[in-house]
């Protein structure tokens, strides 16, 4: 086996290889000359809304061929859970799937508009509250999901980001939604994605490595995607392609002293010595 082939390479969806599903120029190059060089592409990704097979196979159809390739910080949610727990989901389909993927119950949506009647059954003896990024946040969403808590649950975040990068700028994300239901519940929430140790634990499981110091992650954002490789020991590409600009990704570097920042995933490949 090669040197290449024992270093995977982590990478960020949103902002690395898209921005709203938009692929960002260069990113389905380098992902191929990547795997033909021999590594292994895993793409590590907070979105915890979508099913994995729609994060696959929005991949497949920009040329990128995926299928067992992505993690989610749904997916390190769920890691979180016993088999039989029942969950409020505060959050996508994709927190709905991984929470299935282990045998937990969901016993209720907080956004399913039920009744009063029919919340007395689904809201009670929840052991876990689990909460995502989900444009159908509110008021009602918010309470029905500290009420579980303070009634007992744990409160798990699929992650925390504060925004989420699109082609026309950021938006509220799941960060902004768990911050406001840990206050109105008055606990602090378990978070499982980046750049927490659940992800980090995921990543291992799926490469069948404990040591990933050899590991590239490749992100745009240093808080999240730079904070993970720190916890996890691996090695920090900081992209300008998304959230932050070149001269704000060399201000980081500086700061927090990583191995490297390149305008996109194309700078990476390049900084390997890989020919296109």
């Amino acid at each position: 086996m090669t040197e290449a082939q024992l270093t995977p390479i982590l990478c960020d969806l949103d902002g690395v290889v898209w921005l709203s599903h938009e692929p960002i120029g260069g990113s389905v190059e380098a992902i191929a000359a990547l795997r033909a060089a021999g590594h292994r592409v895993l793409f590590v990704t907070n979105n915890s809304y979508a099913k994995v097979a729609q994060q696959e196979e929005t991949l497949a159809s920009l040329g990128i061929p995926a299928v067992g390739d992505v993690l989610t910080s749904s997916g390190a949610a769920a890691t979180l859970l016993k088999p039989g727990q029942r969950v409020l989901v505060a959050g996508g389909p994709g927190v709905v799937e991984a929470v299935e993927s282990v045998g937990a119950i969901v016993a209720g949506r907080t956004d399913d508009g039920s009744s009063p009647e029919a919340q007395l059954k689904t809201d009670a003896n929840i052991d876990a509250v689990i909460v995502g990024f989900h444009r159908t946040f509110n008021f009602e969403s918010m309470r029905r999901a500290s009420a579980a808590v303070r009634a007992g649950a744990i409160l798990i975040g699929t992650n925390d980001d504060a925004t989420y990068p699109t082609s026309t700028g950021v938006i509220p994300g799941g960060g902004s939604i768990l911050a406001a239901i840990a206050t109105a519940s008055g606990v602090a929430p378990i978070v499982a994605g980046k750049p927490f140790r659940p992800m980090g634990e995921l990543v291992k499981r799926t490469l069948k490595i404990t040591d990933l110091s050899s590991c590239w992650m490749v992100g745009d954002r240093y808080s999240t995607d730079g904070a993970f490789a720190k916890t996890i020991g691996a090695k920090f590409a900081l992209v300008s392609s998304g959230v932050v600009d070149r001269a704000g990704a060399e201000k980081l570097q500086h700061e927090h002293k990583f191995e490297i920042v390149v305008d996109d995933l194309l700078g990476l490949v390049k900084h390997l010595g890989i020919t296109i």
